[in-house]
């Protein structure tokens, strides 16, 4: 005796439910010579009577009761299978836990989580803010799936995806002498009151490194330890900065102008998560959420940049 398959089932239940084979292709929207083709294989096939016709009426046959019944419950699983797989897809019951650098929290995080509820409307989201130091812990411990950050981690239990390579822009105040030049080079920054994070700090060196390259030595008259303080003090007046420029990834960013360096400057930001832990479709889903926003900050120009 041959096993019976969904399709099957979900045909002798709309037969049931309907009274007719006309009545059942019409509930599954298919052919009735489809469906009364299919009866006749199952019945044969299963050696069972399924159904006693009366009046044009296809009425349960009485020996198979209990199928009908057990057919019912499995329709029941099917509908909460197909009803839990619903929920998984929007997200519905489940947590997404991840981290970024402060410098890609500030603008880039926002527009990729908004990408990131579009698709998975009822997904609970758990967003870190994180310097590199704590990232390592928080992957190790498995507190989040993959952090975001502006520099790799060398760990060997962990993985560093290289994402996009960005830029680096000197930020001045508005009513500065060189918010009036279309880029800014370093030798310039150098003779004025300068801003910016320890060059011991990860993310530090890399604002200091055009300096370095340039043999110019960097004294800072103030420092902050995140991009968001740097840019708040040039903001109102304390000096001027070099700063990636997905920190400034915004249209309309009041008090400060922002312009290219003349030296070439970047820094590549990388999603690293713990090597051999398999990523959840919604962790993978939002590394390329992260990767296409942070490619069209890149492609953007940087404002004061002159057109190619």
């Amino acid at each position: 005796m041959r096993e019976l398959t969904l399709r099957q089932v979900e045909v002798i239940r709309a037969v049931m439910l309907a009274g007719t084979i006309q009545g059942a292709a019409t509930l599954l929207g298919v052919s009735a010579p489809g469906i009364s083709r299919l009866v006749k294989h199952t019945e044969d096939s299963l050696g069972l009577r399924l159904f006693t016709r009366k009046g044009g009426l296809f009425v349960p046959a009485p020996e198979a009761s209990r199928v009908f019944e057990m057919l019912h419950q499995v329709h029941r699983q099917m509908e909460n299978l197909n009803a839990a797989l619903g929920s998984l897809k929007k997200g519905e019951d489940t947590r997404l836990s991840f981290a970024c650098a402060p410098s890609i929290a500030q603008f880039i995080a926002a527009r990729a989580v908004r990408q990131i509820r579009q698709r998975f409307p009822d997904l609970f989201i758990d967003l870190n803010i994180l310097k590199i130091e704590e990232a390592t812990d928080y992957l190790l411990l498995e507190r989040g799936e993959f952090v975001i950050m502006s520099s790799a981690i060398e760990n060997a239990a962990l993985v560093s995806e290289p994402l996009v390579r960005g830029r680096l822009v000197a930020i001045v105040p508005e009513a500065h002498p060189l918010a009036a030049r279309d880029a800014i080079s370093v030798r310039d920054l150098a003779g004025h009151p300068f801003v910016g994070v320890d060059p011991s700090d990860p993310y530090g060196a890399i604002l200091a490194r055009p300096f370095a390259d340039a043999g110019l030595p960097l004294h800072h008259t103030m420092r902050g330890r995140f991009a968001q303080t740097v840019i708040s003090l040039v903001r109102h007046g304390l000096g001027v900065a070099v700063i990636d420029e997905f920190s400034v990834a915004e249209i309309y960013m009041p008090g400060i102008v922002r312009r290219p360096l003349v030296e070439q400057a970047g820094m590549t930001i990388y999603a690293v998560r713990k090597d051999g832990r398999e990523l959840s479709s919604f962790a993978e889903f939002a590394v390329t959420r992260f990767r296409r926003e942070l490619q069209a900050a890149v492609a953007a120009p940087v404002p004061g940049q002159a057109s190619p």
